[in-house]
């Protein structure tokens, strides 16, 4: 499984293809913001079908910063992106959503930093994931809030004291070689690296954040 995944956060499809290329050798996995103004005061590339042609080789997650994320679960999922991560907060039906991404691939909730867990409807024995801001969503570049990181920890304590099936907490916002360690701490598994992954040497510092949540 991949537990380091970089994180593409961009306006338009030729800024999207090069950092695909700079990362597709040695990583297998690419996470794709998509915001669409109304989540927040921001807008990316929001066309799915030219992430078609590389999709067969890369396991594409969508992370869904717009309203109502269901209303583009299909069409993501004809360009062949396996992993769907909706945020709560613009979801007027949690079930609905989770019920229509398990049809097409692995079905993971999102919770902006802000949002309490408590948030959280849907049950979490049909989810494949939980994703936990580490930021305020909507902007590449933010500075890491170590006080998100508790709701890592209550969702944790959670799934132990309800006695439910493990569930991959992926965290999201500032991960860099010194908050990877913090995030892994507090019981996250899977971790987005933007910003840190692009400024210099993507490969270097990919395997850097993977010997640090390895070892």
């Amino acid at each position: 499984m991949c537990n380091i995944i970089p994180g593409i956060l961009e306006k338009d499809w030729p800024s999207i293809e090069k950092k695909i290329h700079k990362v597709k050798d040695f990583s297998k996995a690419i996470h794709i913001d998509i915001i669409d103004g109304k989540f927040a005061p921001n807008t990316t590339f929001l066309d799915p079908k030219p992430f078609k042609k590389y999709s067969d080789k890369i396991l594409f997650e969508v992370h869904m910063m717009v309203d109502e994320p269901v209303n583009y679960l299909q069409s993501y999922a004809d360009a062949g992106f396996k992993r769907f991560l909706g945020h709560i907060e613009k979801m007027s039906d949690q079930v609905e959503f989770v019920s229509k991404a398990q049809g097409l691939g692995e079905v993971v909730l999102a919770i902006d930093g802000p949002t309490p867990i408590d948030a959280i409807k849907a049950d979490y024995q049909d989810l494949d994931g939980l994703l936990v801001m580490t930021i305020k969503a909507g902007f590449s570049g933010q500075k890491f809030n170590p006080e998100f990181l508790k709701k890592v920890e209550l969702i944790r304590e959670k799934i132990k004291r309800d006695n439910l099936n493990p569930l991959v907490i992926e965290v999201d916002g500032g991960i860099n070689s010194q908050t990877i360690i913090e995030a892994k701490k507090a019981g996250a598994s899977r971790f987005i690296t933007t910003s840190y992954l692009f400024n210099g040497e993507p490969e270097k510092n990919y395997k850097r954040l993977k010997d640090l949540s390895s070892g």
